[in-house]
């Protein structure tokens, strides 16, 4: 298939996924009627805006691409229904998903797996991106693991009572 993608896109595909996940955890804090989870959603939607705020920083400093296109908009689509695949690029998906967690333990699951998922989409990217983006994947891969980390020191702790 070769180099579809630029980093750009993939940067912009990652600001929709964490704009998703802050409307997940904020709509997981609203709904918890726990004080130690509504806490913890709090901050993880504080920590999705610092995201945001890293990602777009990332996508100011690398250069737009321009594919070649068959007709006008052809590329934004296939990249859209490539990227409709991973649940948390669909508009309002966090809110969405955050309405049908049952549990602050829940919610905290869902959100250990949407961060995984968020990885895996970026690895595979890594096929589809020129070599010379590999690294703006790669500091959106450490972001997300960062993340995964923190959500899974917060379960513990949680779960211990803390």
């Amino acid at each position: 298939m070769g180099n579809v993608f630029s980093g750009s896109e993939i940067v912009e595909v990652g600001i929709q996924i964490e704009k998703n996940g802050r409307d997940f955890y904020r709509e997981a804090a609203g709904c918890s009627g726990d004080e130690a989870y509504r806490k913890a959603f709090k901050y993880l939607m504080e920590a999705e805006e610092k995201h945001i705020e890293t990602f777009t920083g990332i996508l100011s400093s690398v250069k737009k691409y321009e594919p070649p296109e068959s007709y006008p908009g052809e590329y934004f689509a296939y990249m859209k229904a490539l990227a409709d695949e991973h649940i948390f690029t669909k508009d309002n998906a966090g809110c969405e998903m955050g309405k049908k967690a049952s549990s602050g333990a829940e919610a905290i699951d869902m959100g250990m797996d949407f961060e995984k998922d968020s990885i895996k989409f970026y690895e595979g990217m890594k096929k589809v991106v020129p070599e010379k983006d590999h690294g703006l994947l790669d500091a959106l891969i450490k972001e997300e693991r960062e993340h995964l980390k923190e959500l899974g020191e917060l379960k513990q702790l949680l779960k211990e009572g803390g």
